[in-house]
């Protein structure tokens, strides 16, 4: 019984690790390239001010808007390829927590019928209120 639900978990962890997998390392190596380019530190100069105000550097806007736009994992896979702070990543794991996956979670709220514009702005605003806050209190 017990080496079943073992091989069980086993086979279900490998799965998930493969599934993250999919997302997680394509997109970790996508920055660390776009890292040996221009491109990244024009993105980072464009964003900075504004990440500024969050405490955070201006390249962690790529892994903002992966988070929102694509998913978590493709987040997480940007945040582990560029050099960031316990403190900083501590901030944009808790913006990303009230803003995350908005195309495909709008599309499950516009079922609801609930008006997809005013929780798209209240996720927004929560993530940006919430770095800032944790800015000035961490």
């Amino acid at each position: 019984m017990y080496k079943e639900s073992i091989l069980n978990g086993f086979k279900k962890g490998i799965s998930t690790l493969w599934e993250l997998s999919k997302v997680v390392v394509p997109v970790y190596f996508f920055v660390t390239f776009l890292g040996y380019t221009p491109l990244l530190n024009i993105i980072s100069n464009f964003f900075e001010p504004g990440m500024k105000l969050l405490g955070l550097p201006g390249e962690a806007a790529v892994p903002l808007v992966l988070g929102n736009f694509i998913n978590l994992y493709a987040a997480i896979g940007a945040m582990a390829s560029i050099s960031l702070s316990a403190r900083q990543a501590t901030i944009l794991a808790i913006m990303l927590s009230f803003s995350h996956s908005l195309l495909l979670e709008s599309a499950i709220v516009k079922k609801t019928s609930v008006n997809l514009a005013l929780i798209i702005f209240i996720r927004i605003t929560l993530a940006i209120l919430s770095g800032i806050i944790f800015n000035l209190i961490l």
